[in-house]
């Protein structure tokens, strides 16, 4: 067994030692009466920013939906044919959990961001899919460089990271069940975004249309 692989295994065995047997109540109580949580966080599958770790939760708190940078496609009423996982996360969390809170959690210094980037640029890419998935977030790539015509390097990023997050957002409002929730007052959307150099998470305000930094904000 690799090195890395036996610290996955030592990992689970000191979670069954210690998280586990400590908080067994916790987990039948879960199992027995099933998840209810009231928050889905749609992350980034990037290694760097696991949402249970960075928002400190318990088991049963977050519905986390994770994948390349963070993205939510725009609602398809197609056929139903095409496999769709992203979207089903949401429709599960929403239509079948009933959360009441949707957070798309975005990050600084995020690859696939980077990527939408560089093709956007021209840059040559290679994968089959990445393109075609972080394509999802080209708007943002327009935006910053309406908004900063100069940006480039991690200015540019930075600018786009934050954008991607607004334009999931407005993807999210095209889902019918997510327009009833909101119109029924019984679900709200965020848009958060995390800066993993410095510590910092803020959140986008609508009103104002900027991001606000969120630490240590509890009410």
């Amino acid at each position: 067994m690799t090195p890395i692989m036996r610290k996955l295994v030592k990992g689970f065995n000191d979670f069954r030692a210690r998280y586990f047997n400590e908080r067994q109540d916790l987990y039948t109580r879960l199992v027995r009466h099933g998840q209810k949580p009231k928050v889905a966080v749609i992350a980034c599958a990037d290694s760097r920013v696991d949402p249970a770790i960075v928002l400190q939760v318990e088991p049963g708190d977050i519905f986390a939906i994770r994948n390349v940078a963070n993205l939510i496609p725009p609602y398809d009423d197609g056929d139903g044919e095409a496999y769709h996982g992203t979207s089903a996360a949401i429709e599960f969390a929403v239509t079948k959990l009933g959360v009441e809170h949707l957070v798309v959690f975005g990050h600084a210094y995020c690859a696939g961001i980077q990527n939408m980037i560089d093709t956007q640029e021209g840059a040559k890419t290679s994968g089959r899919f990445v393109n075609s998935w972080t394509s999802i977030a080209a708007r943002a790539y327009t935006r910053a460089k309406k908004e900063f015509p100069e940006a480039k390097g991690e200015d540019l990023a930075r600018c786009c990271e934050k954008n991607a997050v607004l334009v999931s957002l407005e993807n999210l409002k095209t889902f019918p069940f997510i327009q009833d929730g909101l119109k029924a007052g019984t679900l709200e959307i965020h848009g958060w975004y995390l800066n993993i150099a410095e510590g910092e998470l803020s959140s986008f305000d609508e009103k104002d249309g900027i991001y606000k930094p969120i630490n240590g904000t509890l009410d």
